[in-house]
């Protein structure tokens, strides 16, 4: 399988249509699934017809974006996977930024390792403008890797859930980072902050 990127510790590969466990082991496991729907299951037809296709048909509209299954590379472990991609009817040259984790790669910097490395990639190589991401304002852990990837917070919102999760009423957040904003040296990319534990 060809690979999307790799840093110290990962591999980025684009999904495949063999990969329908993957996506669904990942999102049976309610700790994982509790910041997106309250800790419920995606079903397996679901993953079947709508997220493993999404994510095939966004190669084909976007082939250098779209969301990258992560393997560790010591061992080859699927960990979960990362996105990095154009939203529908954004700007040109914006790509979110999101990432979603099996529980046990939690608390070791895979989620930074692969933000850092993704928005260095946009910014060098990709022609990315600016980079989005978007959390419950209530999901510290995931704020903070954004903060360590070098985004910060630019709003905090309120979304017209039909069925709100626990911690809906305080809202999103959406954190960002310009091309503009970048350090003079540029191609180095983010590095958050000094000192930060992974």
């Amino acid at each position: 399988m060809t690979s999307y990127l790799t840093t110290a510790r990962l591999e980025l590969r684009p999904f495949t249509a063999a990969d329908t466990e993957l996506l669904v082991d990942l999102d049976s496991d309610p700790e994982v699934m509790r910041f997106l729907t309250g800790g419920r299951a995606t079903g397996r037809e679901a993953v079947e017809r709508e997220v493993l296709p999404g994510y095939l048909d966004g190669y084909r509209r976007h082939p250098s974006f779209g969301h990258f299954a992560a393997y560790g590379r010591a061992d080859g472990a699927f960990l979960g996977w990362f996105e990095f991609r154009p939203l529908p009817g954004g700007p040109p040259g914006e790509v979110e930024l999101g990432y979603r984790l099996r529980r046990a790669a939690w608390g070791r910097g895979y989620a930074t390792e692969g933000a850092r490395a993704l928005v260095r990639r946009g910014f060098a190589e990709l022609g990315v403008e600016r980079v989005i991401a978007v959390t419950m304002a209530v999901n510290l852990g995931s704020r903070w890797v954004m903060e360590k990837a070098g985004l910060r917070l630019v709003r905090t919102f309120h979304q017209d859930w039909p069925e709100p999760i626990e911690g809906a009423e305080h809202g999103e957040v959406e954190y960002a980072l310009e091309r503009a904003d970048l350090p003079a040296a540029g191609a180095a990319g983010p590095v958050g902050r000094p000192g930060a534990p992974g």
